[in-house]
């Protein structure tokens, strides 16, 4: 089918559906149940920037750039530009390790609840048999359909799959080859994995000139109707840069399309987005990096990744400890929100064993205290302590650690959670929102009982004016811990 072909078809599966393209209509649509349930999923980076593995995953775009450090070191390793450029990596991602059912097995060993990996990155190169473009890794590369490959695996293990797309970054990715002796070459035509490499676009304004074209704006909608076609994802991610004034009508296409096929299939699916890209309630607020400082009256998500400094695999990563992840999924949780955290296996397709530590002591904890953030609801306050967290993008490497004195509250049934985020070192816990009097005092009921998940140690305690105070003495843990209050 040609692109007029594929508009045609988009068109008409909005014209018949109960959503239309505009966007008191898609306010209509909800957040799924297994998305406020979930809490937890997994993103997945891997492509051909997996080869390099130097600086990030953006090293397909600053390679080009004349000055940086990706510029000079591709040079030294590779050669010009001219005579080696991005596309000369897709024959070296060879994927030879790849086994889908180990990731899958993993992943479900970690409790996440859902999985999202990129399906196209901003390189172009789609991760997935297309027939809008020879430049995927069915075609080339390692010649097989990674995203079909893993949402079979994936389902097995009962994980929702979504997927990623990246795609409206490509506008002005390969834009800097242009501007020296390299291989992004006139003429550039849709059929070119370069194609359009236009000057500029990094700008987070969302009138940045040159503005993308019909021929690219419809080009991404056909491409991204066509992945959820093949692949009926019940979650859809979109990076940065969608919120583009002129991506505005082309998005309201999409999330009719989108959800009029969900409805077709009896599906409940979401649309992630960053920045004010859709109109509020029209889809899902996700921060790149970052939290929210307070407690909202909506579902949201964190994405975010095991690295500081890449979402892709590359040499040097800086890793994160899994305590710490934990506890920024707890934070979020008791403000409404789900986390999405990153992987990014290696060029061969393996996971590198920090990563899969990370995972595994993560998925150890929810085994234990999982009770507290599956299916949990906020409390009315969601925490307490010294330790601010500061609200917004791009927040996760300036955050202070955590004390005893940070708690963290999530609410099931007849059960309050009381997650503290660091282990108290003399056994003696104080909760001050649950003290039995005061202008600050949360809950005035009775309360029955107290006992910390995983743990067969009798807690002792007593409420006064000043907070509830709980002692329990011999447990250590380099992990946050839970008590569960049974209230009356």
């Amino acid at each position: 089918m040609t692109v007029q072909e594929n508009m045609q078809k988009i068109e008409k599966i909005i014209a018949q559906g109960p959503y239309q393209d505009n966007w008191i209509s898609l306010q209509n649509h909800s957040e799924p149940d297994w998305f406020i349930q979930a809490k937890f999923g997994i993103f997945i980076h891997w492509g051909a920037y997996s080869v390099p593995a130097f600086t990030n995953e953006w090293y397909p775009r600053n390679m080009y750039r004349q000055g940086t450090p990706e510029f000079k070191y591709h040079i030294e390793n590779y050669g010009p530009h001219a005579e080696f450029g991005y596309q000369d990596f897709i024959p070296l991602f060879k994927a030879e390790k790849f086994a889908p059912e180990d990731w899958a097995s993993l992943i479900r060993e970690s409790g996440a609840r859902y999985v999202v990996p990129v399906a196209e990155h901003h390189d172009g190169f789609q991760m997935y048999q297309s027939s809008h473009s020879r430049w995927n890794y069915f075609e080339k590369g390692p010649c097989r359909d990674i995203i079909k490959e893993l949402r079979k695996e994936f389902e097995k293990e009962n994980l929702i799959f979504g997927v990623s797309s990246h795609r409206a970054e490509h506008w002005f990715y390969f834009g800097p080859g242009r501007e020296f002796d390299s291989d992004v070459k006139e003429p550039l035509t849709r059929e070119d994995l370069y194609w359009p490499a236009m000057p500029g676009g990094e700008s987070s304004s969302i009138f940045c000139q040159p503005e993308p074209n019909r021929e690219f704006l419809e080009d991404w909608l056909v491409r991204t109707c066509e992945l959820i076609d093949l692949h009926h994802p019940k979650l859809l991610y979109f990076d940065w840069w969608i919120e583009h004034q002129a991506f505005k009508p082309y998005l309201k296409k999409l999330a009719a399309y989108y959800y009029n096929r969900a409805a077709e299939w009896g599906e409940q699916v979401v649309i992630c987005y960053k920045h004010d890209a859709f109109v509020f309630g029209s889809a899902l607020f996700d921060i790149e990096r970052g939290q929210c400082s307070e407690t909202k009256a909506f579902p949201w998500q964190t994405d975010t990744s095991v690295s500081l400094n890449s979402w892709g695999y590359v040499n040097k990563n800086q890793y994160k400890q899994a305590s710490d992840i934990i506890c920024d999924l707890i934070d979020i949780v008791s403000k409404n929100g789900n986390l999405l955290l990153n992987i990014g296996p290696k060029a061969d397709g393996t996971i590198p064993e920090e990563e899969i530590s990370i995972l595994r002591q993560i998925g150890s904890w929810l085994e234990i205290n999982g009770e507290a953030v599956y299916g949990a609801r906020p409390w009315r306050r969601f925490g307490e302590g010294p330790t601010p967290v500061i609200d917004g993008h791009f927040s996760d490497h300036i955050r202070k650690k955590f004390t005893s004195a940070d708690i963290r509250y999530t609410v099931k049934g007849a059960h309050l959670y009381a997650t503290v985020l660091q282990c108290s070192s003399d056994g003696e816990y104080h909760f001050s929102l649950l003290s039995n009097q005061g202008s600050d005092c949360q809950y005035k009921g009775l309360i029955k009982s107290i006992e910390l998940l995983g743990s067969s140690e009798q807690c002792i305690w007593k409420q006064d004016q000043s907070a509830l105070h709980v002692s329990l003495k011999g447990i250590q843990s380099k992990y946050p811990i839970v008590f569960k209050i049974k209230m009356g």
